[in-house]
């Protein structure tokens, strides 16, 4: 739709030279008649009739090729009437885009409200503005909608099969726009894909990752996945950190020197406190937990986690504590393996 946007903007004026050719044929038919009064006069005066034959006969090739009409049931299509068709969708979407970026845009600007909910308004609102706009250009064009009645069957046949999931992604977006769940500059994940979310269309919706990917998710995801919104209602989240240390460490310790990472760090709420928990007693190691309260989940939070991991590293080093691995003891038993013969009757004996 940018890209589109952007070639209307472009070639406007191109556009609207066409539309007005398109319109200058319908006084063709007025040429063309006072040309059939010139080539009687030109009978008389041969002197004039080479030019008036030949312009009258390039009018009228004109004529003849924009005004053909073609027969499709019902409903009678000529290039003059496509010509025009396409000048109107072209004018109809540059003026949604003017009227919505330059009109109903700075008229939230004065107002409180959201800066999601003015985007899925002005969004809903120019959409509604295309429809009418589409169906002005049939009007005016000429062209009877209600001839395309067969179309209109075959449309719906179309959805409920090839565009089902088109249908799908479009009411979704409309659930969106409404209730919604995810709003622009949010934290989320979904289906595996985490980051911020960048543009809400009604088919889709732009999410930008850490490593400044953009990824284009179907809407219809939202309503049918389970959604983390890291900053649904409040941007303060906490981060959980697991941590293990060798069999003898003390405990107390432990906890002392976590707290000390967590406030040290700038990124770390004060209020909620940071907390350590002492999970469990693992196959080779003492389980804590350090959980820190950030608003870093929002914007940067790998950045966030992986400062508190070097943090811990360097701490625990500092203080002698060992970060034990997964260790297995092989015990290996000698004994003697006894071998028999068995003889042809069946009886065995030992060698």
């Amino acid at each position: 739709m940018r890209k589109m946007t952007r070639f209307f903007r472009n070639y406007i004026w191109a556009f609207l030279t066409v539309g007005l050719f398109c319109l200058g044929l319908a006084s063709v038919q007025v040429i063309a008649a006072e040309g059939n009064d010139t080539v009687a006069v030109a009978d008389t005066n041969q002197t004039a009739a080479p030019d008036a034959l030949e312009i009258n006969s390039a009018w009228g090739l004109l004529k003849t090729i924009f005004t053909y009409e073609l027969k499709l049931g019902a409903m009678r299509v000529s290039l003059n009437g496509v010509l025009l068709l396409l000048l109107m969708f072209g004018l109809v979407i540059v003026l949604e885009k003017v009227i919505r970026e330059r009109v109903i845009m700075r008229v939230f600007e004065k107002t409180d409200f959201p800066e999601a909910l003015e985007y899925g308004i002005a969004r809903i609102m120019g959409y509604a503005f295309m429809v009418i706009g589409f169906y002005l250009a049939f009007q005016v064009a000429g062209i009877d909608l209600s001839s395309l009645a067969f179309i209109a069957g075959a449309v719906g046949v179309g959805i409920g099969f090839g565009l089902q999931n088109i249908i799908n992604n479009f009411v979704s977006g409309i659930i969106i726009y409404a209730e919604h769940p995810i709003t622009i500059g949010d934290r989320i994940e979904v289906g595996g894909i985490a980051g911020r979310v960048e543009k809400i269309s009604l088919r889709s919706t732009m999410v930008v990752t850490s490593d400044n990917i953009t990824m284009i998710v179907p809407n219809a995801d939202f309503i049918s996945q389970t959604v983390t919104n890291w900053s649904y209602s409040d941007p303060k989240v906490r981060i959980r950190v697991p941590i293990g240390v060798a069999y003898g460490t003390d405990p107390e310790k432990v906890k002392k020197l976590l707290l000390e990472v967590a406030d040290e760090d700038p990124r770390t709420l004060k209020d909620p406190k940071p907390s350590v928990i002492f999970r469990a007693f693992g196959a080779s190691s003492l389980d804590f937990e350090l959980g820190a309260w950030t608003k870093e989940m929002t914007t940067r939070p790998t950045s966030y986690i992986s400062a508190i991991n070097f943090a811990i590293d360097k701490k625990f080093r500092e203080h002698d504590i060992e970060i034990p691995f997964p260790q297995q003891d092989l015990h290996i038993r000698s004994g003697g393996v006894e071998i028999k013969k068995v003889t042809e009757s069946g009886k065995g004996t030992a060698d």
